[in-house]
């Protein structure tokens, strides 16, 4: 098996388990939009520190480990007006559906959600849709 087929089993495994331990231990679905969200409108100041600890460990782990598998090689491109709107529209697409890939698609589909299913499947035909429009049509990325 590849290194990163490796490297990828590893991370899914472990979002999975990170998944599992935040609903068996807090009640809580893992979506990572829902809890930045509560933190930025203000709904999630009850469980702030849950939510703060969640949001360091998702950024503070790929940095520990980092000296022993090394940085990871990207395709992004080197366009930050690209990057900005992506990133807008991905905040703009998990607000709108209610959720992300890690609550409708990992969290929502391991507890067989109806809404988790479908919202997955759509986001996952907009990514194809977006990389053939903006990859191969139009050549932006």
């Amino acid at each position: 098996m590849q290194p990163d087929w490796i490297m990828g089993l590893i991370g899914g495994l472990l979002i999975g388990l990170g998944g599992a331990v935040l609903l068996l231990g807090n009640g809580r679905i893992m979506g990572a939009s829902g809890i930045i969200g509560g933190l930025v409108d203000g709904s999630g100041f009850g469980d702030k520190w849950d939510r703060v600890v969640f949001l360091a460990g998702v950024f503070l782990m790929p940095l520990l480990a980092m000296p022993f598998v090394g940085t990871p090689e990207t395709n992004a491109t080197g366009n930050w007006v690209i990057l900005i709107a992506a990133g807008l529209l991905v905040g703009l697409g998990t607000r709108i559906a209610n959720g992300c890939t890690s609550g409708h698609g990992v969290c929502g589909i391991s507890r067989f959600s109806f809404r988790g299913i479908i919202a997955t499947v759509f986001y996952i035909l907009a990514g194809g849709l977006s990389m053939v429009l903006f990859r191969h049509i139009l050549g932006v990325i």
